[in-house]
């Protein structure tokens, strides 16, 4: 009797040995492949390049889309319609008190592009549209104010065709890649500023060419007011 009741013992312990195990072996298969850069203080890397890749099953649609010259977006516009260069765009468009959380709303639109009649342009196509929360960020211009305007720094924003390295050589990204991994939002399909749409949306590996040319901040003390007292 001791032993049959040792033989199931130890099968009930290897049965849930068993399932501890495979639970464990599963949830570490639904973590993304990421391996963390331990010493990055020379290396200046994205944490996920998989954003590059979002917009991929798009790619070829946007190489054979004709291009409409008659609503084509322009650098001009691209900035008029942020604070300052690297500022979320704001909304230029009234937008639904109810509606205000994005989700539903702004991704009918934006997810994907397309012509708004409304409108007479084509909506850009947001890089993260896994942010629902999208007036967390961005707001709808206000152009009724008591304030004028004050003489405020303006930070000169990137002209397209000198961010090259060399002569020829692949044009460098000048701005930072947080909430911008997806290239193809931007820099293809008809809502793209004509200056920056790119020639060859279907070589979807845009970072295998394109490398930033600026220093991702990361550290708390570069935003530091240095003090004269120190």
């Amino acid at each position: 009797m001791k032993k049959r009741l040792g033989i199931i013992s130890l099968f009930v312990i290897l049965f849930i040995a068993f399932i501890t195990i495979w639970n464990y072996s599963y949830q570490l298969g639904l973590e993304e492949a990421y391996i963390p850069i331990e010493d990055h203080s020379n290396i200046y890397a994205i944490p996920s390049e998989s954003g590059v890749f979002k917009r991929s099953e798009h790619a070829l649609d946007y190489s054979n889309m004709p291009i409409d010259e008659n609503h084509q977006r322009s650098l001009t516009t691209y900035y008029k319609n942020r604070a300052y260069h690297g500022a979320p765009p704001s909304i230029p468009h009234p937008v639904e008190e109810h509606q205000n959380m994005g989700g539903q709303s702004c991704l009918k639109c934006h997810e994907n592009g397309g012509f708004t009649e409304k409108f007479k342009a084509y909506a850009p196509v947001t890089p993260h549209p896994e942010l629902v929360n999208c007036k967390q960020c961005h707001v709808e211009q206000n152009t009724k104010t008591l304030f004028t305007s004050g003489h405020y720094a303006s930070v000169e924003a990137p002209k397209a065709g000198v961010n090259n390295a060399l002569l020829g050589s692949p044009p460098m990204i000048p701005h930072q890649i947080q909430l911008r991994e997806n290239c193809l939002s931007c820099h293809a399909g008809p809502s793209a500023p004509k200056e920056i749409r790119v020639t060859h949306p279907e070589r979807v590996n845009c970072r295998q060419c394109h490398v930033p040319n600026n220093k991702e901040m990361a550290a708390v003390g570069t935003f530091k007011r240095v003090s004269n007292e120190e």
